[in-house]
């Protein structure tokens, strides 16, 4: 007679079973951590920008940028950064629909001037936003220098939002770059942003800074105001601080007017994108003036139709 072959129900088989259920179980529970720690985060992030909401609302209605607009910035040993919080008029269900689609926050880094082109790219690694970065002025793809940016939406709620764009490296040895946002509905049907900006850089990007600060920009300064300890007097920031805070206003004015251009017919609210950043960043032209209106808008047109079809 021939033997019966064993069944997988056989002791052997049925230990195999319970140790693939008890895998599955421990991956199904690590699963399950996960999702509660990013829970918990999110309800935790949310709870300390509502709290710095309560502590800043009132300020914000009078501030000296004519906008509710509060603004920082810090500068350490290889590091820089600035952050601002802020009021936006769209409310939370507006803002949060439209700031968590990288296709739309391409179309809000392109306004900045030194962006000349960025488009998504989605793979199993997640969305990378491919960003060339150049000169202030119209320049081709091929002079310019691309960063690309690991775009996550962290934490999405009925009440909060958080986006994050991360590059490890940058032009002319700058790294870490961190771009942040947070948003939650405003008391009057606005939306309260935190919004936060910040590279480091080595030993090369450190000399080239600094001969930029030293030379073209010799005469720019910052929104903030410190004390001269020489001569005990106020003056506008200056240096690596007033450059990140020239730039983390100018990508605060993009969101805003990228908002802002919704309210117009499809076809015409990029032209009011361009037209009301330019307009904004007007209203400091002793920090942010760099080309006229005319230069902006054609070169902006241009860099856009580019981005669309990705010609050089």
């Amino acid at each position: 007679m021939m033997p019966i072959a064993k069944s997988i129900f056989d002791e052997p088989g049925r230990v195999v079973l319970k140790l693939l259920a008890f895998v599955l179980a421990m991956l199904l529970s690590a699963a399950a951590m996960s999702r509660v720690e990013e829970t918990r985060s999110a309800v935790n992030a949310a709870a300390a920008l509502n709290t710095r909401y309560a502590t800043l609302k009132n300020d914000l209605e009078h501030t000296e940028f004519q906008r509710p607009i509060f603004m920082s910035s810090a500068e350490g040993k290889d590091s820089v950064s600035g952050e601002i919080f802020a009021l936006l008029s769209s409310p939370f269900a507006t803002a949060g629909s439209v700031l968590d689609k990288p296709l739309n926050w391409c179309d809000i880094l392109l306004l900045h001037l030194n962006n000349k082109y960025c488009r998504p790219d989605h793979g199993a690694a997640g969305t990378i936003l491919h960003v060339v970065v150049g000169t202030k002025r119209e320049q081709a793809l091929k002079d310019a220098q691309q960063v690309n940016f690991v775009y996550r939406v962290t934490a999405r709620t009925a009440d909060y939002l958080q986006v994050n764009l991360e590059a490890e490296e940058g032009p002319l040895s700058t790294k870490n770059y961190r771009i942040m946002l947070e948003a939650t509905p405003a008391d009057d049907g606005r939306t309260f942003i935190h919004f936060s900006y910040s590279y480091a850089f080595g030993v090369v990007g450190k000399l080239a800074m600094q001969a930029y600060l030293n030379t073209i920009a010799r005469d720019k300064i910052g929104f903030s105001v410190v004390s001269d300890n020489g001569r005990g007097e106020a003056r506008p920031v200056g240096g690596m601080r007033g450059a990140v805070e020239r730039n983390t206003m100018r990508y605060y004015l993009a969101i805003e007017a990228f908002l802002g251009a919704l309210a117009a017919p499809a076809a015409s609210r990029l032209e009011k994108a361009f037209r009301d950043w330019f307009a904004a960043t007007e209203a400091y032209s002793r920090q942010l003036h760099e080309v006229g209106e005319t230069e902006y808008l054609a070169m902006k047109r241009k860099e856009y139709s580019r981005q669309q079809t990705a010609v050089n």
